[in-house]
């Protein structure tokens, strides 16, 4: 089955739009997606941003919230950009992490963009993330423990610096086992699609 890397951020409006459907359109197209949490802060440092490029520019940072309103509408999704934004996505991005290597990445990926994006609340909170673990049957206190290990703290770190060898320089984005990226929630579909028609040996349904 081919695979597609799903990279992405939890300050990131339109990895929002990108988390909540990506696993229903992968698995009509027979792709297997790789969730790969990361951290966008030290990519814009490179960049010379202090933060995100729609605070930086107010009318890209309003034409943002009509755009993601005007989509999550659509799509029958609520959005409320959360104050302050952008949120603090270290500790989520860390239990993203362990997440990954413990199978409950996706649920609990998508219950912190939906109560970022939707019920504009704190990600930073603790009391909000073990709420979120406790929900999708996971162990709050021995996973916020774990995410603040030394080797939790690692990997993200190598993930974020993966991202920056790939030439990622936004969220979210999605890497081909072929190395090609394609880069915002509005070329999700072409990413599926590369995926498949680009690996020889699979017979991929047309999207």
């Amino acid at each position: 089955m081919p695979r597609l890397a799903f990279w992405y951020e939890f300050a990131s409006t339109y990895s929002y739009l990108s988390a909540l459907r990506i696993e229903t359109l992968a698995a009509e197209a027979g792709v297997a997606i790789d969730w790969r949490p990361f951290l966008l802060g030290p990519i814009f440092k490179a960049q010379g941003w202090s933060t995100s490029p729609f605070n930086l520019y107010p009318a890209k940072g309003r034409h943002m919230i009509r755009d993601i309103e005007r989509i999550a509408a659509a799509r029958g999704l609520a959005f409320r950009l959360p104050e302050p934004f952008p949120q603090n996505g270290l500790l989520p991005a860390r239990l993203a992490t362990l997440g990954v290597e413990e199978g409950w990445v996706a649920p609990f990926t998508r219950a912190v963009y939906t109560a970022e994006f939707a019920e504009g609340r704190d990600i930073a909170d603790v009391a909000t993330l073990a709420e979120i673990l406790e929900r999708i049957g996971v162990a709050a206190a021995p996973a916020l423990a774990a995410a603040a290990s030394d080797d939790t703290r690692a990997r993200l770190r190598r993930t974020t610096a993966e991202a920056e060898r790939l030439g990622l320089f936004g969220a979210p984005s999605f890497v081909c086992s072929d190395g090609e990226l394609f880069w915002g929630d509005d070329r999700l579909r072409q990413a599926l699609d590369w995926a498949c028609t680009r690996r020889s040996s699979s017979k991929c349904p047309t999207t």
